[in-house]
């Protein structure tokens, strides 16, 4: 069973910048791929960022330049470098995984609780 605990949300003011992690427990091959995404009020889930299991990464366009993702393997967690914050970037942010070893697979089996993030001005 894998599960998945954020943290690292809060409040920033504007042109700042948090740090997300996201703890995975289980088996590592069951979080081969990993993301993050993030859902304003009022609005629907949207993938920010996506680690691949060959350590690949893409990134939304409106997130580009300003966030970064990476993995720490030994760990097996994931984090959200997130710079130069917006108001915009207001949202709870939720980690997502799955094993991804089947090529038909299209969305993430495990996602965590989230973490908010509130950007302010």
């Amino acid at each position: 069973q894998v599960q998945l605990v954020e943290s690292g949300g809060g409040s920033v003011q504007t042109g700042g910048s948090l740090r997300l992690s996201c703890a995975a427990s289980g088996d590592s091959w069951s979080t081969s791929c990993m993301a993050w995404y993030r859902q304003a009020t009022g609005k629907e889930r949207d993938v920010v960022a996506e680690f691949d299991s060959d350590g690949s990464t893409t990134y939304s366009e409106d997130v580009k330049g300003r966030f970064a993702i990476s993995k720490d393997y030994a760990k097996n967690t994931l984090y959200l470098q997130m710079n130069n914050l917006k108001a915009e970037d207001t949202a709870m942010y939720y980690c997502a995984a799955d094993p991804c070893n089947d090529p038909t697979w299209s969305e993430y089996t495990y996602w965590g609780q989230g973490t908010q993030v509130t950007v302010s001005s």
